[in-house]
């Protein structure tokens, strides 16, 4: 079954190593096979990791769109150890993202990655 995208006009979305950029139109395309796929809106440019969880949402990215996934396992995980030690709450992300690493699903690992974000948001936001 084809992955069906519908794209906004200007939007931007990463094919395996191409980036495709819609015309002034909306499109909608019918995807078939394995490549990485990430919407503009679900794309973090290195430059944006500005806190730990967001670095390690970035490395799940490079892990993602990567020939060689595992270049960035051991990066990965020195962060989580990092963001553990400071917020043991986040764990029970780490365990699902990891499971999903493990297993080769980096989409799913970015998507929880995302809630990982959220709740190192309203952590920072707890703090005064």
């Amino acid at each position: 079954m084809a992955l069906v995208i519908d794209l906004k006009p200007q939007e931007k979305i990463l094919i395996g190593e191409a980036v495709i950029t819609n015309s002034s139109q909306r499109t909608r395309l019918h995807i078939a096979g394995d490549a990485p796929i990430i919407r503009e809106k679900d794309i973090m440019r290195e430059e944006d990791t500005d806190t730990p969880c967001k670095r390690i949402y970035f490395l799940i990215q490079c892990m993602y769109i990567s020939r060689t996934p595992k270049d960035y396992h051991e990066r990965y995980f020195t962060e989580i150890q990092e963001v553990q030690k400071a917020s043991p709450s986040s764990s029970i992300f780490f365990m699902q993202i990891n499971e999903q690493i493990m297993d080769g699903a980096y989409y799913k690992a970015m998507k929880l990655a995302k809630q990982l974000i959220e709740h190192e948001a309203e952590l920072l936001q707890n703090v005064v």
